[in-house]
């Protein structure tokens, strides 16, 4: 449903984007995530045509950003940025008035939405007078007024408490199952990725590190703790048959070996096992292993207690 291919984007000659290239399927709730200047912000600007790319493309369904970009954002709803309202007009002149942008202005179609983002007793209200999270909510309900097909959120739930966060969750999920709504929405509450995602796309730096479901992100690798003596025999024996050495008392091994007969070569090369466990990674840890910066602490052998 939506798709970049070969992205490149500088500015002031420093690469913000890198060759990134990723798909959304329709239907599917994708998360876009990565550090502070990654390149999140400016790979949905690129999608909904607002910067303009050194190299590459977007689509929408079968249509070019770069090339239609008016017939590819019919398609589009956004929340992108701050979103900027009149503060002096209420929430329902705003809305007429943006719709008006880009479109007629359905009454009854608006009164719908606003009833669904739970802005009702609200909306003639000034702007001015909402909180942050009735502004979010009066975003969504700007977003979604054209019906769109694709929804776009760049840190959708970012100054929001936690009630707010959660209404957000429930609504965007509860979006998708009874529209097919596919959304790609970029933030830095990982928890929340993980409980709303189907798939995620990682960028450092501009590159793109992971695309895919965050079962094969968290199958790419599987990690165990382990308590092994004496460390000085198995850390060079676990590395020369495929482990990797993640941190203090744990070891990643690929999916293809089974960690039974890992245990078995230890104990038969005369190293003590006594745990030999698997860790259930979370999103945090494993975004943090994707994005982190090598460094020497990673590597430090695990010292068994006395």
């Amino acid at each position: 449903m939506l798709r970049v291919s070969g992205l490149h984007k500088s500015f002031g000659g420093r690469p913000a984007l890198q060759n990134v290239s990723f798909q959304v399927e329709r239907g599917e709730i994708h998360g876009l995530l990565g550090h502070n200047g990654a390149g999140k912000s400016t790979t949905l600007g690129i999608i909904l045509g607002m910067v303009e790319p050194d190299q590459g493309e977007a689509w929408i369904g079968d249509i070019s950003v770069q090339k239609n970009h008016a017939a590819a954002l019919q398609q589009v709803g956004a929340i992108f940025e701050s979103p900027a309202f009149y503060e002096y007009l209420g929430g329902w002149d705003n809305l007429k008035i943006l719709a008006g942008y880009s479109g007629r202005f359905d009454a009854a179609a608006t009164k719908e939405v606003v009833a669904r983002v739970g802005l009702t007793e609200r909306i003639r209200q000034k702007v001015g007078s909402y909180s942050h999270g009735m502004r979010q909510r009066l975003a969504l309900a700007q977003a979604l007024i054209p019906e769109p097909k694709v929804l776009l959120l760049d840190e959708p739930t970012d100054g929001l408490d936690p009630e707010g966060i959660k209404w957000f969750r429930d609504f965007i999920l509860d979006l998708r199952a009874e529209r097919g709504m596919t959304v790609l929405f970029n933030s830095h509450l990982l928890a929340e990725v993980e409980q709303m995602c189907d798939r995620v796309t990682i960028l450092r730096e501009g590159k793109l590190v992971h695309e895919g479901s965050l079962k094969s992100l968290q199958d790419e690798a599987p990690v165990y703790e382990v308590n092994l003596e004496p460390w000085s025999q198995a850390a060079p024996f676990l590395e020369l048959n495929g482990a990797r050495i993640i941190g203090p008392g744990k070891i990643a091994l690929p999916p293809d070996l089974e960690p039974a007969i890992v245990v078995a070569a230890l104990v038969g090369s005369g190293i003590r096992v006594s745990a030999f466990a698997p860790v259930r990674r979370s999103l945090e840890d494993l975004y943090l292993e994707i994005t982190a910066t090598p460094s020497k602490d990673l590597a430090l052998p695990f010292i068994p207690a006395a």
